[in-house]
């Protein structure tokens, strides 16, 4: 029983580093090359390359927050959130799968991701991406705004799809 934890431990935490990983490069990457240089568009405009600093959270919301009030409530209450995150899938790590799992991490880094960047650059965080056909377009994010959606989507559909099982469980009793 412990080895199979410490062995989900393990997992959670070197797929967490991997995404923060990915997202620090990408980041780093997009300051290198994408910052005061016009936007370039590729598959027919289909994926933009758009540097920007987000001061705000989702489409900037929240950027005309003054200073400590955005700290707090882009920095200090999301830390706080995945601190919760991160205690509730050490508790429930047993009862959880590999796909569960990978979904926290998902959430848990591509959060820690941006949290990073608004520590160590005043409060900005590095977007650099923008996907669409024609004018429907996404907002600008980056590959952590990508680890959170992907997360959410993720556990969305295990937990979906764990009611369906339940529910034909339930039926099929006799």
């Amino acid at each position: 029983m412990f080895m199979k934890r410490e062995l989900k431990i393990i997992i959670f935490c070197v797929a967490s580093l991997i995404f923060i990983g990915c997202d620090r490069i990408t980041k780093d990457l997009a300051k290198e090359h994408l910052m005061y240089q016009a936007p370039a568009s590729y598959f027919h405009d289909t994926f933009r390359f758009h540097y920007i600093e987000n001061t705000g959270a989702f489409f900037g919301m929240g950027a005309d927050i003054p200073q400590p009030f955005n700290f707090i409530l882009l920095s200090v209450i999301p830390l706080a959130m995945l601190t919760g995150l991160f205690i509730y899938m050490l508790l429930k790590i047993k009862d959880l799968g590999i796909a569960e799992l990978l979904a926290f991490s998902l959430i848990f880094s591509g959060g820690l991701g941006n949290i990073i960047d608004r520590i160590m650059f005043e409060s900005r965080v590095t977007d650099f991406l923008n996907v669409g056909i024609g004018s429907l377009r996404t907002g600008i994010f980056n590959v952590a705004d990508m680890c959170v959606t992907g997360g959410v989507i993720l556990l969305l559909f295990l937990t979906r799809s764990g009611k369906d099982v339940k529910t034909e469980e339930v039926h099929n009793e006799p």
